[in-house]
């Protein structure tokens, strides 16, 4: 394809994209693949422009005073330090490149707009979040919002009860990988963004090792999970800290691992026949108490904004007044099944206080019977370790403080002296 072709085809999957509410990765890998002509280097350069514009929509519908597809993917070229000229040359028409710059994006292109952007168009995030997320850093907004538009890096998890990290790390260096351990979690290897073929190489079909940010390990890590455990994961997905919690126990014990989205959860299966975990059940007893809880909850997906960009533009009031509904009907349904004396651990990807903080304040106020257990003090049982930013009677995590992805955790203890539901 030439240049101008793949600025073409940037142009369409924005336009088709608008249409989707599925996730950008996915869609583009279903857009090429209806497309066989497309190369691989070809995919890369369509796919590296297309999550430019999503992660920098707000600054390039500034530049260019239009939210149109045509008119960020200009501003993408812009910012590349493209000139009239050569823009001009890419949008001729010809050899399936783009229809040539109206009147309108000439003048835009030819003339930035006056003054410093407005926060939320630094910061790249919708402008109706800010109080939110002013609550939520002070100070700090800005600096936390521009750490959320670098691309993340790509963790892994050793899975234990196969492997340790010294020899994967060996393995994976002498395959050509820029691998390192983590600085927080014992199980964390960390390679450089962009990387691919991790999921082909030996060690993964072996399943010495699963795809895993390191935030989301330290807070399967604060469940405090051992062996002999009962413990109930009820919005699983697709398994992987049902797998992390199963590594911990040592594989003995029971984990049972719920979900309302059935084709989801049934990946667990194969995940766990790779990994040598025999522990994990589709389904309990009615009644059934458990000594651990794990909610990781549906949530906005604020801290995965390096990841998946797109959500920070699909995120609506409406959505997300739906997602704390959902939010706290999960943790009273965690709390029925929480044995006396056993812990309710709820995790989200987001950095909203209202899906956080609200949550646990208003949870305590309907369950007297839990209070919190605090963070640092559960990571240091479980781990022997200092505990990492942010860990302290929650657990915060952020691109910019622990350069991880955005998370929060926070583990409620029931009172031995809690009356179980009738069975």
């Amino acid at each position: 394809m030439t240049p101008a072709a793949r600025v073409r085809a940037a142009i369409e999957i924005l336009q088709d994209f608008e249409t989707t509410a599925s996730p950008a990765d996915r869609f583009l890998r279903d857009w090429f693949r209806r497309r066989r002509y497309a190369g691989s280097k070809d995919r890369a350069a369509i796919a590296e422009r297309v999550f430019d514009v999503l992660r920098h929509r707000n600054s390039f519908a500034w530049r260019m005073q239009s939210e149109t597809p045509r008119a960020l993917v200009i501003a993408s070229l812009l910012s590349e330090g493209q000139t009239r000229d050569s823009i001009t040359a890419l949008f001729r028409g010809d050899g399936y490149g783009p229809p040539p710059l109206s009147a309108s994006e000439i003048d835009a292109t030819n003339s930035p707009p006056r003054g410093e952007p407005p926060l939320h168009v630094q910061g790249e995030y919708p402008p109706w979040l800010e109080p939110e997320l002013r609550r939520a850093f002070g100070e700090r907004l800005l600096g936390e919002m521009r750490a959320l538009q670098s691309r993340a890096s790509i963790d892994l998890r050793v899975n234990a009860l196969k492997a340790n990290r010294t020899d994967v790390l060996k393995e994976l260096r002498v395959e050509g990988y820029d691998a390192n351990p983590t600085r927080y979690s014992p199980f964390a290897i960390r390679v450089p963004a962009g990387v691919s073929g991790l999921e082909k190489t030996k060690l993964f079909t072996s399943g010495a090792f699963e795809l895993q940010d390191e935030a989301s390990q330290i807070a399967a890590l604060l469940v405090g999970a051992k062996p002999g455990m009962r413990v109930l994961d009820l919005a699983a997905g697709a398994g992987g800290k049902a797998l992390a919690l199963a590594a911990q126990m040592r594989n003995e014990g029971e984990i049972v691992a719920r979900d309302i989205d059935e084709r989801r959860l049934a990946q667990i299966w194969d995940r766990a026949k790779r990994a040598g975990v025999t522990i994990i059940l589709p389904r309990s007893p009615n009644g059934m108490l458990f000594d651990r809880v794990l909610i990781d909850a549906p949530c906005s997906g604020t801290g995965t904004w390096r990841r998946q960009p797109e959500l920070r533009w699909r995120l609506t009031p409406e959505r997300l007044e739906a997602l704390k509904k959902t939010q706290s009907h999960l943790l009273d349904d965690g709390a029925r099944q929480t044995r006396p004396g056993g812990r309710l651990i709820y995790a989200i990807c987001s950095l909203l206080p209202c899906e956080s903080e609200d949550q646990i304040t208003t949870f305590l106020e309907r369950h007297p019977d839990f209070a919190i257990r605090p963070a640092r003090g559960v990571w240091a049982e479980s781990t022997k370790t200092e505990p990492p930013p942010g860990m302290d009677q929650f657990f915060r995590a952020t691109p910019f403080t622990t350069g991880t992805d955005g998370f929060f955790a926070a583990v409620l203890a029931r009172s031995r002296r809690a009356q179980a539901p009738p069975e």
